[in-house]
């Protein structure tokens, strides 16, 4: 499909205009993708390949922009030419419009927008309720490769996140530096892949993303999701005085299924969710606000493993900000079960960001996160100064992809772990934290002590049952109440300089 005709390359001085362009790029292309797959579904014979690009975003800069040095993006590193890939303006229009105006008013010149040279891959274009591929024959299905374009990992890298990526000269002769951390088809490839991991669509995704590894916290979460739906407008079951927070309007579990705030209108789309028959790998929940600003939870449960795919995913969705919640082992004879840990650092055994990030490279802790997570415990336990120090130690947090790592030869681990200065051990908190550093998403992790193994306090199963049930409700409206103090903050100051490299791209 050519649109290069129909739809041309522009250029465009205001972001309203620049994304209707680019949504009638990706609209047109999308529709002519799925109006041949049916017919070739239908058995039509199809005399070429069918293809439509997606639409893409341009910028040219003759000088070094002076912009407000306090800003963590929104500006091009120098002089030079910059594009990238868009896709589904529909999920991220509030996104692509704030970057375009951030380039629009740093920078003083035009966006140009287009159709890119780049193929959307069928699958990418199929709606929420498509299942083509799966009614074709054996031979029908390999003809498919032949007349349409699929997924191509080779464009899907994340060599400009990880800072590996080096541009070629294109047919133009230029050598176009990113303007994004994602191309369009590593996008879209991450909003399929949510669907499957969490059961929930990306459409439902919140700004604030809560990780646990622990289903007492879902439990919880679930419970006081339904509370805070069947309460008044104007009344918050969560917390009381300044702050709290009642602008949530539903609540979305697996499935998609959505219960709605009481008082707040229902939509034709919230009675086609239905509760699966068995819970995906990491179910995702959502307390949803209007403006997206509300809260996403995610059971990773138990490993890096999951804790880096999850994120490599959720990423692409640019949140706010992620925290990590959850249990962990106390290494401090002074600790006691059901103390908490604030991690301003991380020893990282977990592996399996080594390609990608090199244990040498530090993950900071960031202040507005540290102070929101410190102040939120403050707030919900009612503890300050020194006894508020009882309850809460700051300290590094070592994370291991061993899970039995206490039965290797002594001295094992722990020596390291005393070397590190660690004062708590888990699965799942410094490969979130390096991620999200890698993919600049401020991050932020609170655990809370559940057994001390190098002291002889493992977990029982009477003793955990009762420490889930004094701490779990506590500590989840903890994670609530920062994410309340975070979005307070303003999106502007979370995303920090300290994630942004000195040649970062625009886009937040």
């Amino acid at each position: 499909m050519d649109l290069a005709q129909t739809l041309p390359r522009r250029e465009f001085s205001d972001p309203d205009a620049a994304l209707a362009h680019a949504t009638a790029i990706y609209d047109a292309g999308v529709a002519h993708l799925r109006r041949r797959m049916g017919e070739f579904v239908a058995g039509a014979p199809l005399a070429e390949r069918v293809r439509a690009c997606y639409p893409q975003v341009r910028i040219h800069t003759d000088t070094v922009a002076r912009a407000d040095s306090r800003l963590a993006f929104g500006f091009v590193a120098g002089p030079g030419h910059y594009e990238t890939t868009l896709t589904r303006p529909d999920l991220y229009a509030d996104y692509y419009r704030e970057q375009f105006r951030l380039l629009l008013r740093n920078h003083a010149v035009a966006l140009e927008v287009g159709p890119s040279a780049q193929p959307i891959p069928v699958h990418f274009s199929f709606a929420e309720s498509d299942h083509i591929e799966g009614t074709l024959t054996p031979a029908r299905r390999l003809l498919l490769r032949d007349l349409f374009d699929l997924p191509d990992l080779a464009a899907m890298d994340d060599g400009i996140a990880n800072g590996t990526q080096e541009p070629a000269p294109g047919p133009d002769g230029i050598a176009w530096q990113p303007l994004s951390l994602f191309t369009a088809p590593r996008m879209d490839y991450s909003l399929h892949r949510l669907r499957h991991y969490t059961g929930t669509v990306p459409e439902h995704f919140q700004n604030f993303v809560l990780f646990t590894n622990y289903q007492f916290y879902i439990d919880e979460f679930i419970k006081l999701g339904h509370e805070l739906m069947a309460a008044p407008p104007g009344q918050d079951p969560l917390f009381e005085g300044p702050g709290s927070d009642n602008d949530y309007v539903a609540f979305v579990e697996p499935g998609n299924v959505i219960t709605r705030r009481r008082g707040e209108p229902l939509e034709p789309g919230d009675f086609l969710g239905k509760a699966p028959p068995r819970l995906p790998q990491m179910p995702a929940y959502h307390l949803v606000r209007k403006d997206r600003a509300g809260i996403t939870m995610v059971n990773i449960g138990v490993g890096p493993s999951n804790a880096k795919t999850i994120t490599d995913h959720i990423a692409v969705l640019r949140p706010h900000a992620w925290l990590m919640l959850g249990h962990c082992a106390g290494l401090r004879n002074t600790q006691q079960l059901g103390d908490y840990v604030l991690a301003h650092g991380y020893v990282r055994e977990d592996h399996v960001l080594d390609e990608e990030l090199p244990a040498w490279v530090p993950i900071p802790p960031l202040a507005e996160i540290q102070v929101a997570l410190e102040r939120a415990v403050a707030d919900v336990t009612q503890l300050s100064g020194y006894a508020l120090k009882g309850l809460l130690r700051t300290g590094t947090v070592a994370t291991t992809d061993n899970r039995n790592w206490e039965l290797l030869p002594h001295p094992g681990p722990e020596r390291r772990f005393s070397q590190s200065r660690a004062v708590a051990l888990d699965m799942e908190s410094a490969t979130i934290a390096a991620n999200g550093f890698r993919f600049r998403v401020p991050y932020g992790t609170l655990l809370c002590v559940s057994d001390k193994p190098l002291h002889g306090e493992i977990k029982l199963p009477g003793m955990a049952n009762e420490f889930y049930r004094q701490r779990v409700n506590q500590h989840l409206r903890i994670g609530l109440r920062a994410v309340e103090l975070l979005r307070g903050e303003g999106f502007e100051r979370l995303h920090s300089r300290k994630l942004r490299s000195f040649a970062e791209v625009a886009f937040q």
